[in-house]
C-alpha cells in the first residue's frame, strides 16, 4: 500500500505538476489550439500518403468478409458457399474515390493515437490533478475499446451479416452483383458502429463517475434501454433489414448491462465517503470553558473469387 502511494506522488510530482495552467490568456489558447490541429493534420496526411499507396490491399482486404468466415480455434479464413460475387463499378470515378475513402479511413484511425497526444496536451493544463488522474487511463481504454470494436465488427459480426445477406438474394433467385461504392460504405459504416458500440460501458461509467446516473437508475430504466438499442440499430444501420439491426442492438443492450455492473462498483466506492461523514466527531475539551478542541482529520480480378491477401503491393 505505500508502494502505492509513493508511485501516485512520483506520478503526480514528474509527471502532473510541470503540466500546470501557466493562467494562459484566451488568444494564446487559441494559438495552441490552432498549431495543435495543423499538426495533428499534417501528421494525418502523412499517413495518408502511406495508406492511399496501399489502398489497393486495404480494399481486397476489407473484401475478405464477403466470401470467408473467421474461424478462431486456427485463426484462419475459411471460404463460405455463397458463389462468385463480382464487383463493379457505375461511375468512372467510383473505384478510385473508394481507395481515397478508405485511405482516409484507414490514415485517421492509425492517427488517432497521435491526435489524441496532442488533444491531451492541449486539456491537460486546464484539469485538476485528480481529474488528469481519471481523464489520461479513460481516453487510453475508450481509443482501445473503439480498436476493438473494429476487430469483432471485421472477424466476427461483418462475415456473419454478409452471409446472411447475400446467400438471402441467391435463395430467392437473384445473381450477386456489388456496386463496389455500395460495398465498401456498407463495410466501413458497420465497422464504425461497432467501434462506437464498444465505447457504450465507459460513456456510462464515465457518466457516473460524473454523479449523473447511478446503477439504481439504470436498472430502472433497462425496459427503455433495450428498446432505444433497437432505434438506434434502426437508425445506424446501412439497410433497413431487421437482421442488422438486431446485429447492432443486441451487442448495445449487452454493453448496457456491462455499463449497470460497472456504475455499481463506482456507487460502491462511492458510498463509503457518506458513511464516514455521518460518524460523529467528537470534540475535546480544550483548556478554556465550552471550547472545543481539534477534532481528527478524515482519509483477386473483379469476378472472382475474394480470398485473404497474401501479400502487398511495394
Amino acid at each position: 500500500m505505500a508502494d502505492g502511494f509513493k508511485f501516485q506522488e512520483w506520478l503526480q510530482d514528474t509527471v502532473f505538476k510541470p503540466l500546470e495552467d501557466k493562467k494562459m490568456p484566451v488568444m494564446e489558447h487559441l494559438v495552441e489550439l490552432q498549431v495543435r490541429l495543423t499538426r495533428a493534420v499534417i501528421v494525418t496526411a502523412i499517413i495518408f500518403v502511406g495508406t492511399f499507396f496501399y489502398a489497393d490491399t486495404l480494399v481486397k482486404w476489407i473484401r475478405v468478409p464477403l466470401q470467408n468466415m473467421f474461424v478462431p480455434g486456427s485463426l484462419s479464413w475459411i471460404p463460405t458457399d455463397l458463389p462468385t460475387v463480382p464487383f463493379v463499378f457505375l461511375a468512372p470515378a467510383e473505384a478510385l474515390w473508394q481507395n481515397v475513402k478508405v485511405a482516409g479511413l484507414f490514415a485517421l484511425v492509425l492517427g488517432t493515437p497521435y491526435i489524441l497526444i496532442e488533444f491531451w496536451h492541449f486539456v491537460v493544463p486546464g484539469l485538476h490533478a485528480q481529474e488528469r488522474r481519471f481523464v489520461g487511463p479513460f481516453v487510453i481504454l475508450s481509443t482501445l475499446a473503439f480498436y476493438l470494436g473494429l476487430l469483432f465488427s471485421f472477424f466476427f459480426v461483418l462475415p456473419f451479416a454478409l452471409n446472411f445477406l447475400i446467400s438471402y438474394g441467391v435463395n430467392a433467385g437473384f445473381i450477386p452483383q456489388l456496386s463496389i461504392a455500395q460495398y465498401v460504405g456498407f463495410a466501413l459504416w458497420f465497422l464504425l458502429v461497432f467501434g462506437l458500440i464498444f465505447e457504450v460501458p465507459l460513456v456510462i461509467t464515465l457518466l457516473a463517475k460524473l454523479g449523473w446516473v447511478d446503477a439504481p437508475l439504470l436498472k430502472r430504466y433497462r425496459k427503455w434501454a433495450f428498446l432505444a438499442a433497437f432505434i438506434f440499430a434502426a437508425i445506424l444501420t446501412p439497410t433497413p433489414d431487421p437482421f442488422n439491426q438486431c446485429l447492432m442492438a443486441l451487442p448495445m443492450y449487452i454493453f448496457y448491462e456491462v455499463g449497470i455492473v460497472s456504475a455499481g462498483i463506482f456507487n460502491k466506492k462511492k458510498a463509503a465517503a457518506p458513511e464516514e461523514a455521518l460518524v460523529p466527531v467528537v470534540a475535546t475539551a480544550g483548556p478554556g470553558l465550552g471550547k472545543p478542541g481539534p477534532s481528527m482529520p478524515s482519509g483477386g480480378g473483379e469476378s472472382e473469387y475474394v480470398g485473404v491477401p497474401t501479400g502487398r503491393r511495394g
